[in-house]
């Protein structure tokens, strides 16, 4: 810049970066671009950072928090959209950037170019392998509807439920298009999974994720991957009824059965209840009529076996007589054991006389007389055994007892405590003792030297013991010498 002499004109930083922000606003203002997308960030802002770019430049964008939470398909790197917005710059980093105001897809091609290659990264995890698909229960207690609750959807739903099979239904209202879609209805599915069968609210049997039909940006929030995965994830069976016939979600490939509309995941929900009272009655009458022809057979087959068999008096002809005969055998045995007993007894009375009996008690009274004899030696001759050795043991008790030592002559020498005294050491000078002989026999004494004393030999005797002119001293008769 130059004044009016053609002077440059000296500018600090930010005067240049506001000059530049300036002239790119008012000469570009509001723009069109198209462009592939590269990076994208969501910070915990809720902003929306993300590059544009084609194959021979890049462009910085950004999108504000009330414009994302207003889009209805999530930015992907890889996906081409087009922006609407406006230039501006950042003089934090001496860059131009965009203020992106709306969002689009670059045409359905883009979209299902995308739809393409999540679906195929889901398939080769294995989200969408037959062997996940669970079972739906023949005729559920509970079930739980994932829908909005003021569309035509749920109406239709619980009317044809009404006219099959009424059961107890659960609705999880959730947006079924926009920003918070897919993690309105990720969340409501996980939620029907949380419950506790025995919690207040009962948790369903099935679930159904209902939505009516629309375009592809319409159904855009079942295509997302929380989406899907929640789905796959599920341990309560899910029927996918999003759309129409023609329309496929990844929500599809993830859940057990995939409806073609809302009404006919209800007719895959519940069995109609006319059909099984009818089902059920016709049964019955089968059962009966089986049952009828199962007992007719039977009683043909005892017949036919009837005929085939001999008479009851033929069969007892045999036996009868064999048990007459045995009757003629048992009356003849009979007397006869009787008559060998009778004269048994007999023998055996005419032994049992007064005087027999007689000698049998004095036999005995002699038996008896021996055996207590043999017993009272006895325990004398073991109450002697052992007095003798007790006196043994009292004998060896009285030769390890401290008392046999005394009453050879020595002492036992106690300290003021009556701990036993066994070297000099143990008696300091001034010590108090006691000295204990035999017969409780006992002085007391104070320690005034612990010198050792001199050692004596013992005077010689015979004619070799040297003379040494001392008197031998004198015995008093009462063993002290004087």
């Amino acid at each position: 810049m130059q004044d009016a002499q053609g002077n440059l004109v000296e500018l600090t930083v930010s005067e240049l970066s506001g000059a530049v922000k300036r002239q790119i606003e008012d000469g570009f203002g509001r723009v069109r671009v198209r462009g592939e997308l590269g990076r994208v960030a969501r910070p915990a802002s809720g902003h929306l950072y993300f590059d544009l770019k084609d194959d021979k430049a890049v462009l910085a964008a950004i999108m504000w928090k009330g414009t994302v939470a207003r889009l209805n398909v999530q930015p992907e790197q890889g996906l081409e959209v087009i922006v609407t917005g406006k230039l501006t710059t950042y003089p934090g980093q001496s860059r131009y950037q965009m203020v992106v105001e709306s969002l689009e897809p670059a045409g359905e091609g883009a979209l299902m170019a995308l739809l393409n290659a999540r679906r195929q990264q889901l398939a080769a995890e294995g989200l969408f392998d037959a062997e996940r698909k669970r079972e739906l229960p023949y005729l559920p207690q509970v079930i739980g509807v994932v829908t909005s609750p003021s569309g035509a959807v749920i109406r239709d739903i619980l009317h044809r439920l009404s006219d099959r099979f009424p059961r107890h239904v659960l609705v999880w209202p959730v947006r079924v298009q926009g920003e918070t879609c897919a993690e309105e209805v990720a969340r409501a599915i996980a939620g029907f999974n949380a419950l506790s069968p025995d919690g207040d609210i009962p948790r369903p049997d099935v679930l159904i994720v209902a939505r009516g039909g629309g375009s592809l940006e319409d159904l855009w929030g079942f295509n997302e991957e929380i989406v899907a995965r929640t789905a796959a994830q599920s341990d309560i069976p899910l029927i996918s009824a999003v759309g129409h016939e023609t329309d496929t979600t990844l929500i599809d490939y993830a859940a057990d059965r995939r409806a073609p509309t809302p009404t006919a995941a209800a007719e895959m929900a519940v069995p109609v209840r006319a059909e099984l009272a009818a089902q059920v009655t016709d049964l019955s009458a089968r059962l009966m009529r089986a049952q009828a022809r199962f007992v007719s057979a039977r009683q043909d087959a005892v017949r036919a076996t009837a005929r085939g068999l001999p008479r009851l008096e033929d069969i007892l002809a045999l036996p009868a007589q064999r048990l007459d005969a045995l009757r003629l055998r048992l009356s003849g045995g009979l007397q006869a054991h009787i008559r060998a007993h009778a004269g048994r007894r007999d023998r055996v009375a005419a032994r049992l006389t007064p005087f027999a009996l007689s000698q049998r008690v004095q036999a005995s009274s002699r038996q008896l007389a021996d055996l207590h004899g043999r017993g009272r030696r006895q325990i004398m001759a073991i109450i002697d055994n052992g007095r003798k050795q007790a006196a043994g043991l009292a004998r060896q008790l009285t030769l390890l007892s401290h008392e046999s030592v005394l009453q050879r002559g020595f002492a036992l020498v106690l300290d003021g405590d009556g701990r036993a005294i066994r070297r000099s050491a143990e008696a300091p000078p001034g010590t108090d003792i006691d000295v204990r002989f035999a017969g409780e026999d006992a002085l007391s004494a104070r320690v005034t030297d612990t010198s050792a004393p001199a050692k004596t030999t013992p005077a010689k005797t015979g004619p070799s013991a040297p003379k040494t002119g001392k008197k031998k001293p004198a015995d008093d008769g009462q063993g002290k010498l004087l």
